[in-house]
């Protein structure tokens, strides 16, 4: 019982379908858009959140103030 296992990687010449790249070639399917528009859209809806939050704290403030 004391075989040893072996593993094979994916070497650097293996087909192009079975690495990760792929997903980033022009035969992958969905919407292409570069990571900086990722990074850009993921900025505004933080920034967006954090809008809403503060805004939600004025209106509940001045709504207080009221009674």
């Amino acid at each position: 019982m004391g075989g040893a296992a072996t593993s094979t990687l994916p070497s650097a010449d293996s087909n192009s379908e079975s690495n990760m790249l792929w997903f980033y070639t022009d035969d992958a399917p969905g919407l292409k858009i570069s990571p900086t528009v990722v990074l850009i859209m993921t900025l505004c809806f933080i920034a967006f959140v954090a809008a809403l939050h503060i805004f939600g704290k004025i209106y509940r403030a001045k709504a207080r103030a009221e009674l």
